[in-house]
Parts: C-alpha cells; structure tokens; sequence
C-alpha cells in the first residue's frame, strides 16, 4: 500500500482559509490596507472613531455619520457596577487577565446576550470598542489605590482613555500620540487572535465569547508580548553609544532581537514608519531623546539582516511610545487589544455573515492498531 502523501503546513502558513474584505497585506511591497484605503493615508488623516466606522461599516463616515457614531461610543464607556466589583476583586492579576475576566462578565449581562441578529452584534460591537478603555484604565487605578476615573463625554476616544488612566486631561501631542496607535493597531487581517476569535465565532459562540478568545490569544508573548521586551532591551542596552556591541553579542549568542522580522512583511512594515516618527517626536516633547537614539541604534545595527527580510516591525517602537506617555510596561499589551478591539469585532461580524466552522485537519503520525493490554498486565 502506498504511504499517504500529506503536506504540512506549519502554523497555517501560507493557507488561506477564506475570502475577506476588511483588511489587505502585501507583504512582499510592505502594504497594509484596511477596507481598501492606505494605512499611511489614515494615520496621516483619520481619527480612531473614523476607522472604526470605516472597518464596521466598509466606507467612510460623513460628518453626521461620524459625529453619530462618536455619540454611541461616548454612551457606552461607563462600566455596570457588578464588572467595576470584579475588577476590584482581582485588582493583583495581571492586566490581560482583568481584560479577559470583564469581557466574560460583560458577556454574561449584555442586553443583547441572546440576541445573534447583524443588529445586535452591531451594538455589542460597539459596546465593547468603548468599554475596552474604561476596563484597562479602571484596573490601572484600583490596584494604584486610588479610585477609578470617570469618562468625559467631551474628550475623544485616545484622549478620554489618558484622561480615566491618569486623572488629568493629556496635552493635545498625547492624545495624538494615542489616536495615532489605536489607529495603527486596529486591524491585522488573521493575526493569530483574530484568528482565534473567527475560530470562536465559526461555533456560533456569542461576541462576547469570541474576543475572550482573540484576548486569550493576544496574551501570548509570540503575538502581544514583543513592545515590553523591546523596552526592556532599550533598558539593558542603556546608552545609545553601547546599542551596536549589545546588538552584536545577542546575535552572536544566537539571540533574538526583539521588535524584527514579521510572519507576514518581508520588508518594513508600514506601521513602524509611524511609529518611528511619532517616537523621536515624543522624544524630544519629554525631555528623553536617548530611548529614541537607543531605538534607531538598533535599527541600524540590524541593516544587514534586511539581506534576510528582517526589518522592524510595529512592535519596535511601540514600546517607547507607552514610555513617553508614562504608561507601565504590563499595559502595553491591554492597550494593544484597545486599539485591536474594533478588527476583532469586525473580523466576528464578518464570520457570522458568511459561516462554516473552521475544523482542519491534523496529520496523525503517531502508532496504529495497538493491542490492548488488561492493566493487570501492563510492565
């Protein structure tokens, strides 16, 4: 009989496993697209608010549309008293699982908990774009001691999250600063958590269900966990002038360098360019241009690794943004999943229109037909 000849494909590489029409990568080119439009067009124009409505919707707000749909974030940040006892009740866990923990119970009293019509998973869907914030910066404050801040209906979604985190209404460059990186964040096509939350999804499980999924799945170092690190690299590395000999010894050890190399781009990845900007402008607006030269350091010492389709990716700089703003370094991944909210959502909804639940296989290569042996006879 002739063997079985089956291809593997490791970690799904290269498959696609169905039809889209949120979010384009050429990662060849170094294009990333969400809903057809440029991610450099809309980090250079757009408002969070705009591109959330653009992904949920597949088109540009117009004044009304937008103005609309900020009035329905705004009414919705406020967190039920029974989720705020939670978050109190585990306020020593760590960020991502405080997350996790109040989407679930969100889920368990959402109005619409039942309800798995377009309409309703619209409304879940924004009812947790604008809750993401209010859980991350509630949490922050009560393991802090001090009480959590409440939302202001004036501010917008970046600036109104600064503002519950710290207390103080942040100057218009954070604010950007903020916009600017949910903006980057939001969507990244079948990411290994929007993956898990259209896998959720594919069961009929509830919205609610689907992003605990995608936020189990960001939590995992190899998908959110990379800003920390690099900040922790700029840490160890200490001085811009020592970034090329630490960078060195590293690769020699055979070590990675974290903040490199993409599954996807095999270039830079167009985010990062932003990013870049954005942290060497930060840089000097706060007084520490050295994180940014300690950064670009790296950057340079790594040029001939790009022979390789190694470059930097959105993670590399990330992390310095969060320092500047004077974020800890444990909320750097819960911010991530604020900005990343909006694709999960999207990318469920998408699900439900069009579902057949995702099952592929895997190739057994393990024993066949063993005999059964009573236990008494068992060495």
């Amino acid at each position: 009989m002739v063997a079985e000849q089956v291809v593997v494909h490791k970690g799904l590489e290269g498959i696609h496993f169905d039809t889209t029409k949120i979010c384009h990568i050429d990662g060849q080119k170094g294009i990333l697209l969400y809903r057809g439009y440029n991610i450099h067009d809309l980090a250079a124009n757009a408002t969070y608010e705009e591109v959330c409505y653009l992904l949920l919707h597949d088109k540009l707000p117009t004044k009304q549309e937008l103005a609309e749909f900020d009035a329905a974030l705004k009414a919705n940040r406020t967190l039920p008293s029974v989720v705020m006892d939670i978050i109190r009740t585990f306020k020593d866990a760590h960020p991502m699982d405080v997350l996790r923990t109040a989407v679930s119970a969100l889920g368990c009293i959402d109005p619409d908990v039942k309800d798995m019509s377009m309409e309703a998973n619209y409304r879940k869907a924004i009812r947790l774009t604008a809750q993401f914030p209010t859980i991350v910066a509630a949490h922050e404050r009560i393991r802090k001691g001090l009480e959590p801040v409440s939302p202001r209906d004036d501010l917008g979604h970046a600036a109104n999250f600064l503002w519950m985190l710290k207390g103080e209404e942040p100057d218009p460059d954070a604010a950007r600063a903020m916009d600017l990186d949910f903006i980057l964040h939001a969507e990244h096509s079948s990411n290994a958590s929007a993956f898990a939350a259209r896998v959720a999804a594919s069961t009929l499980a509830d919205m609610h269900s689907a992003v605990v999924a995608a936020i189990a799945a960001l939590k995992g170092p190899l998908h959110g966990g990379a800003a920390e690190a690099v900040m922790e690299m700029v840490e160890a590395i200490g001085e811009p002038e020592r970034a090329e000999a630490w960078v060195q010894e590293q690769l020699a050890a055979k070590k990675r360098i974290m903040g490199f190399g993409h599954r996807v781009y095999k270039t830079e990845d167009p985010r990062a360019r932003h990013l870049r900007e954005l942290s060497q402008v930060l840089g000097e607006r706060y007084g520490d241009p050295k994180t940014f030269q300690i950064l670009r350091n790296i950057e340079k010492a790594m040029e001939p690794l790009r022979a390789k389709g190694i470059y930097v990716n959105v993670d590399f700089y990330a992390g310095s943004i969060y320092h500047y703003l004077g974020i800890p370094a444990d909320l750097y991944i819960p911010i991530f999943a604020i900005g990343r909210i909006i694709g999960w959502v999207t990318h469920i909804i998408e699900q439900f229109s069009d579902n057949r639940i995702l099952r592929p296989l895997l190739h057994y290569v393990g024993p066949m037909e063993r005999e059964w042996v009573p236990i008494e006879q068992r060495g």
